[in-house]
């Protein structure tokens, strides 16, 4: 018997059967962000020789059909339905690609197997990237091994999108292996794009395994201090250096570079190329890259509208709330009671408050001794797709001094490198917040209820109610007295009859 997940946790599966690679991915939940609990590529470069012989390699199909088996059996036993393949360029541009695919139909019967215009992989990859960056807005570029999406977004907006032939493996072969040969292949491809240079002085957002592996090269070259690939953003001077350095390179000399994937070598000049030649026709002022695409774009297509219309970030926020929380009516509490030290936020400040007073209990179960690194590591790491890399800084290090952890903490390194002074300053002061709230309330919303802040002047004020089971101990005077410093206030308590202290 298969296993079942819990009636209201259940799970989704979906194949993105590419030209070089077949991936499954297993999503837990149905929420805005997708939680991928499973994910398995094989790497098959099923394309291989489409440009030459018009057919799919014979041995990636035999190849594909017994992966596509044990994917099966894997969703099938953990429970996971729906359960669907995707193929994209590959199958879709092969003359055998009908023939593959009711191959694939006649041994896997029960299972839907969509092959996606290039219309509908342009769509299903916009949706993805806008799954974690809903207000995207530039040129999104989603390389494959056989075929390049490109996709205008305005603002979060879906325009035009175009198909062209110049995925790693097929532009690799067009230009019989060579990326000097490729540039010029790739500038006559682009120049039938109308309206590239439109994205001029917005975002280049890049998508597919190829540009991810820029990535982590990058990465790895400069010591950023979060290895994390999704939201990772590089200025246009930077990804035209990178893109000169990998496009120019040996394979000797890509061999040694730090955090080169060794199965994508032979594609990484060719990727090189292409980005190149993008960031030239469009004038991006800035490359982002998505962990995202097709399959997190097919996941929120199975979402009903209520769930895909929610702010993403907020979303994740009050999941990881409600996970690993104590109380889910103390959060919308929280940010009530701190309005008053934060009443100028702008819409983006208002909107990490409230992701932070839901996440503000995330350590409530783990070892006290190892609490505010513990929720730091967890805030800064999480796998969420909507968190870009400044807001997980932030909200890391909010909850962190929340915790108590002393400012210069080498563990807060990573998040005081990716801030600035002025916002890591603001995240101190919101965690000191937040510390004296759970303070007074012992983390629940009654006892918060019956105090209050407020700013007089240059006072910053607690108000307590008498009989409510808070009052101005020595801890909530010592963190009122640090918090009001942060804000350069002097403190005061008042008791609800008025009286001062």
């Amino acid at each position: 018997m298969p296993f079942s997940p819990p009636a209201d946790v259940p799970r989704l599966a979906v194949v993105d059967l590419g030209s070089n690679s077949v991936r499954l991915v297993v999503f837990e939940g149905r929420a805005r962000n997708p939680l991928a609990i499973f994910n398995e590529k094989a790497v098959l470069r099923l394309g291989r020789g489409l440009q030459a012989s018009g057919a799919l390699h014979e041995e990636g199909m035999a190849q594909a059909l017994l992966v596509l088996r044990r994917y099966h059996a894997i969703a099938r036993a953990m429970g996971a339905a729906p359960f669907e393949i995707l193929a994209t360029a590959a199958v879709r541009d092969a003359t055998n690609g009908g023939a593959f695919v009711e191959d694939i139909r006649a041994r896997l019967p029960e299972v839907p197997i969509r092959v996606l215009s290039g219309a509908e992989e342009a769509a299903l990859s916009a949706a993805g990237v806008l799954c974690g960056i809903p207000n995207a807005d530039g040129l999104l570029a989603d390389i494959g091994g056989g075929s390049l999406e490109l996709v205008s977004l305005r603002a979060g907006a879906v325009g035009p999108a175009t198909t062209l032939k110049l995925g790693v493996i097929r532009l690799a072969e067009r230009a019989g292996g060579e990326p000097a040969r490729a540039r010029a292949i790739v500038e006559t491809d682009i120049a039938t794009v109308p309206d590239l240079a439109e994205a001029g002085g917005r975002d280049l957002y890049l998508v597919g395994g190829a540009w991810r592996a820029l990535a982590r090269i990058h990465i790895a070259q400069t010591g950023y201090p979060l290895n994390i690939v999704h939201h990772y953003a590089i200025g246009r001077e930077e990804a035209r250096d990178l893109a000169a350095l990998i496009g120019g390179a040996s394979r000797r000399v890509l061999e040694r570079l730090p955090g080169v994937p060794r199965r994508r070598i032979d594609d990484l000049p060719f990727a090189a190329v292409v980005l190149r030649r993008l960031l030239r026709a469009t004038g991006a002022a800035r490359v982002v890259f998505s962990a995202n695409g097709l399959r997190e774009g097919w996941y929120l297509s199975q979402m009903p509208p209520e769930i895909r219309a929610e702010e993403p970030l907020l979303a994740a926020a009050r999941e990881q709330g409600r996970r690993f929380g104590r109380d889910p009516g103390l959060p919308p509490a929280l940010f009530t009671w701190t309005e008053p030290l934060f009443a100028d936020d702008t819409a983006p400040e208002r909107l990490l408050r409230a992701a932070a007073c839901w996440v503000s209990d995330i350590g409530s179960h783990d070892h006290p001794e190892y609490r505010p690194e513990q929720a730091f590591l967890r805030i800064l790491r999480q796998p969420g797709v909507s968190i870009d890399h400044h807001a997980r800084a932030y909200l890391a290090l909010v909850i962190a001094i929340r915790y108590e952890a002393d400012s210069a903490a080498p563990f807060l390194l990573p998040a005081r490198q990716l801030l600035s002074p002025a916002a890591a300053a603001r995240a101190e002061r919101l965690g000191l917040a937040l510390r004296l709230a759970y303070t007074l309330s012992a983390g629940t919303p009654d006892l918060l209820a019956a105090t209050a802040l407020s700013v007089a002047g240059r006072r910053l004020v607690l108000r307590l109610a008498r009989a409510s089971g808070t009052f101005a101990g020595e801890s909530v005077l010592r963190r009122l007295e640090r918090l009001a410093e942060a804000h350069t206030l002097v403190a005061a308590v008042e008791n609800r009859d008025g009286e001062v202290t």
